[in-house]
């Protein structure tokens, strides 16, 4: 289908649909938000004599829901000015103006009555063959359409985001029987393409995929929790980062999404699935009901699960609920002999095998919950879906599960994931144990290609999951061979047409002498035989930066000399990467600070997701960037000058950007720091990024790449400069703004980026400034404060500020 997305409108401004218009804005497209106008005025509008037909009244609730959007914490723009892009209006008289849009999502309250009779009214003024969708968590998507035109059935469809639509990569795409299948295959693509989503095709049944199988998990999770005994405590240690769920676990999540949703998704489901064999996990406990009663919903009541309250001294304390009392107690430490098993495990699909098997209330726990996932998403196919990866994709995606249920199932192993079902009484669907009968004994598979496969359940075969051949999962390549060379912290891996990727894999992805030996591999590699090279991985996270416990060791023993081997040799891969006969390309995501920033200052090109967070970090523990990320950002600024600005002021900006450890919220905004630059990417979907990478690396080599040579002309301006970054870091220490041990670093900094105390404006060149980077970095690690700093990251987590 020849379609492009120029224009949306969005109808209905609350939660949801702001955000939702955010995320559009996000990826550049118009966005035309509308809302209902206020049928009275407010106090302060009438004492200004408005009256219900003034334009600021009757835009009042869309303005103030965007408003709020743009001001909440994390935001739903990439960049506040973003919100540019939006622009407001109501029903009154701006719905005519949804005929110059090329897609209109309903986002309104969730009653049938009320959407239909908007469609009704979207119909006098859509544009005939334009996309017309909503955004229904629970409504039958088909009962929608009644009444509605041959034309408007044929382009309207189900399209389901999760909160917030920016961070939850989940779409749902629902068509009814009358949607035309391009437009369906359009919404799949788009939305993966464009909006970074996971797109799964959903049947048109109650709570779809995602909250029919995420919401009985929940509400099982419930019923064993009180078989057995457990407290909220308990339940949320279990339910959290060991089986790779999200840190707020259960409890914490409801507390954060209110649980009055949860409970609204559980009576639809209780009372829409007369037919499901599960219907009674869906039934509230009392203790649920009581919690409703008082408005005890979570953190927009002040109180669900837990509640912040202020103990002796005036100190914050949480307290969690007992469900037993209904009281309130201090929150209790949690811990189990099955969970103290799995500490040293840090791959996740090795540790069920290990939680199942213990003897413990943990191992229970386990037992249970799993035995009657596993039943449960067994027995919804075909009933939600015909594929299995389906479901997996949309917990996933949805919920924020590291592994989906038949993955973990996968893990566990498919006839020990029957056993527990056969023990703890569940009935699993026929087609897994003929499956198995048939010898298919996983329902994933790699082929010889390196293409993931799932177990089609109608063929009685493994098929290619459709999208993957979008993706590189490097997963996969290693699963069919593809490993060059590897170490502890790093592998260096062939992805094919001439280019290598070279991926972390340390703690944390942490850059340690192995990720450097590994970096300096994949370059010694692509040169010698290759045309190209790729620094990412599928972590959660690039890299959180260098490997400050070894600089902590080396520090606390006055090590120094082997403290500067580490920085020079670290150095030395930066420039070794920089200046290759190759083109290196960095495709960073999720967090990539310190070290791991520094990496991408030296690519050719950085492939980013659009969720990068990407920053220089050091200052926050007493050290100034020491890979040569102070070097870089100077060569960068200095470049600048030729475009006219005053150059003082381009070089305070960077040395703000430093001495401020600021962190990009994402990869728009990682330009405006300059820690990325023209010619460098964003992809929206994290899933594409090695791949686009890798694209660019081929185009780079393709175009004739040429080896590029160390700069000797770096414009430093010395003493002058100097002086006025000391006068103002001397400015900030009298009024009380940073400490004297900030003054140090800050002088530091200002020092190499100045060039030194040189007596005029000169040209350096960058070993120059990479030599008094490494002097400034080993003179700050001989620092007490500084190592009382690194000292309060490695055991708490948070800077210590002294």
């Amino acid at each position: 289908m020849n379609r492009t997305i120029k224009k949306v409108a969005v109808l209905g401004s609350g939660v949801m649909g702001s955000r939702i218009a955010c995320h559009f804005a996000n990826i550049g497209v118009q966005v035309l938000l509308l809302d209902i106008a206020p049928k009275e005025l407010l106090p302060a509008e009438e004492a200004k004599g408005l009256k219900l037909d003034n334009p600021a009244v009757k835009n009042r609730i869309v303005n103030s829901s965007l408003q709020a959007a743009v001001a909440a914490n994390p935001s739903p723009l990439y960049r506040k000015q973003d919100a540019s892009r939006i622009k407001t209006g109501n029903f009154d008289d701006n719905l005519k103006d949804i005929a110059t849009c090329d897609w209109t999502i309903e986002v309104v309250v969730e009653r049938l009555d009320i959407k239909k009779s908007l469609f009704e009214r979207v119909e006098q003024y859509r544009k005939p063959g334009t996309l017309i969708t909503s955004n229904t968590s629970g409504i039958p998507i088909h009962m929608m359409t009644e009444g509605r035109s041959d034309d408007f059935k044929k382009y309207f469809c189900g399209t389901h985001f999760f909160n917030p639509p920016r961070y939850l990569k989940l779409l749902e795409i629902i068509p009814t029987p009358d949607t035309d299948q391009a437009v369906v295959d359009f919404l799949m693509h788009y939305g993966d393409l464009y909006l970074g989503k996971t797109t799964v095709l959903a049947k048109d049944t109650p709570a779809f995929i995602a909250n029919r199988v995420g919401v009985f998990a929940i509400m099982d999770v419930v019923q064993v929790m009180s078989q057995l005994g457990l407290s909220v405590e308990e339940v949320d240690k279990l339910t959290g980062p060991v089986i790779g769920h999200a840190k707020s676990a259960t409890f914490r999540t409801s507390d954060v999404v209110g649980l009055d949703t949860m409970i609204n998704v559980a009576n639809g489901l209780a009372q829409n699935l007369p037919n499901d064999e599960a219907k009674a996990v869906f039934q509230l406990p009392d203790f649920i009901k009581k919690m409703a009663e008082n408005k005890w919903l979570g953190d927009k009541t002040g109180q669900g699960f837990y509640k912040k309250v202020r103990g002796e001294g005036g100190k914050s304390e949480i307290q969690a609920l007992d469900l037993a009392s209904l009281e309130y107690k201090p929150s209790a430490k949690v811990k189990f002999a099955t969970l103290e098993t799995t500490k040293p495990i840090e791959k996740l699909a090795d540790r069920f095998k290990v939680l199942v098997a213990g003897k413990d209330k943990a191992a229970d726990f386990y037992r249970k919950t799993f035995a009657g996932l596993f039943a449960y998403v067994s027995n919804r196919i075909p009933e939600i879906t015909d594929s299995l990866y389906k479901i997996d994709d949309a917990l996933r995606a949805g919920f924020g599960w590291e592994m989906g249920p038949f993955e973990t199932w996968d893990a566990l192993g498919l006839q020990k994931g029957l056993e527990l079902a056969q023990a703890e009484g569940k009935t699993v669907a026929p087609w897994v144990e003929e499956m198995l009968a048939a010898g298919n004994a996983t329902f994933y598979k790699v082929s010889e290609q390196g293409v993931k496969q799932f177990y089609d359940i109608e063929s009685k075969a493994y098929k290619a999951i459709p999208g993957v051949e979008n993706f590189i999962i490097l997963d996969n390549l290693r699963a069919t061979g593809k490993v060059l060379w590897k170490n502890a912290g790093a592998s260096v891996l062939d992805l094919g047409d001439g280019i290598l990727n070279v991926e972390f894999h340390s703690k944390m992805n942490a850059l340690g002498s192995d990720v450097i030996q590994g970096l300096m591999k994949g370059v010694e590699l692509a040169e010698k035989d290759f045309r190209g090279l790729v620094v990412g991985n599928d972590g959660p996270n690039f890299s959180a930066g260098a490997n400050l416990g070894l600089v902590y060791m080396f520090a606390l023993d006055q090590e120094y000399d082997e403290l500067n081997l580490m920085i020079a040799q670290f150095q030395q891969a930066m420039m070794r990467m920089r200046y290759s006969s190759i083109p290196v390309v960095g495709a960073p995501h999720g967090l990539a600070l310190g070290g791991g920033c520094e990496l991408n200052l030296h690519c050719d090109r950085v492939v980013a997701g659009a969720e990068t967070y990407m920053g220089l970090v050091e200052f926050g523990v007493g050290l100034i960037p020491g890979g040569g990320g102070t070097k870089e950002m100077t060569l960068r600024t200095a470049a600048k000058y030729e475009e006219g600005e005053p150059e003082f002021n381009l070089l305070r900006n960077s040395f703000m950007t430093i001495s401020t450890a600021k962190v990009s919220t994402s990869a728009a905004e990682a330009f405006d720091l300059g820690f990325l630059r023209r010619g460098d990417e964003v992809v929206v979907n994290s899933n594409r990024v090695i791949a686009q990478a890798k694209a660019a690396a081929i185009e780079l080599a393709e175009d004739g790449y040429t080896q590029p040579t160390q700069k000797t002309n770096i414009k430093v301006h010395g003493k002058g400069a100097l002086a006025m970054f000391m006068t103002g870091v001397h400015a900030m220490k009298e009024g009380r703004y940073i400490s004297d041990h900030d003054v140090k670093i800050a002088n530091k900094l200002a020092y190499i980026m100045c060039g030194g105390d040189l007596s005029s404006p000169t040209e350096v060149s960058e070993q120059y400034l990479l030599d008094l980077e490494r002097e400034a970095f080993l003179s700050l690690t001989g620092e007490r404060k500084t190592l009382e700093r690194i000292q309060s990251i490695l055991t708490t987590g948070k800077p210590l500020r002294n």
